[in-house]
């Protein structure tokens, strides 16, 4: 499967896709970046004086790349397209800021996919190769 036709069969539009690129794909794990453009619509009252991006987006930001992205990636030819997605469980670190335009690595690696439950190592660093936020997330596919 291309990289492009995973983006292309995400369950996601703009504003809401936050998968620029996949950088490296293989049944261990997925490499993505995704550029926080400063016009998103978040930016405008969170800290309104000095915006950063939600703990929340910066998780999503993950779980798309490493976790679904891989998902389409494992299902492969048994899907045409993804309709439904159940994020199960999550625990993430938060070490570091992220703000308007700065591009961002996701880096995931597999721990598990049976019964249609994926679950992931996934770490996010910035353009310095610095850890912005790591952690676990697990979600179910259908």
């Amino acid at each position: 499967m291309e990289k492009i036709d995973i983006i292309s069969k995400l369950p996601y539009s703009k504003p809401f896709l936050f998968v620029d690129k996949i950088i490296r794909i293989d049944e261990d794990g997925v490499e993505g970046e995704f550029t926080f453009d400063e016009k998103l619509d978040f930016y405008k009252g969170h800290f309104k004086e000095n915006p950063v991006t939600p703990g929340v987006i910066l998780t999503e930001v993950m779980a798309q790349i490493g976790l679904v992205c891989l998902g389409v990636f494992l299902l492969n030819e048994n899907i045409s397209s993804i309709s439904l997605i159940a994020l199960t469980s999550t625990s993430i670190d938060f070490f570091k800021p992220v703000f308007p335009n700065e591009k961002v690595t996701v880096v995931s690696e597999k721990i598990y996919f049976r019964f249609g439950k994926l679950k992931c190592k996934v770490s996010m660093q910035n353009d310095k190769g610095e850890i912005v936020c790591s952690g676990i997330i697990a979600g179910m596919i259908v």
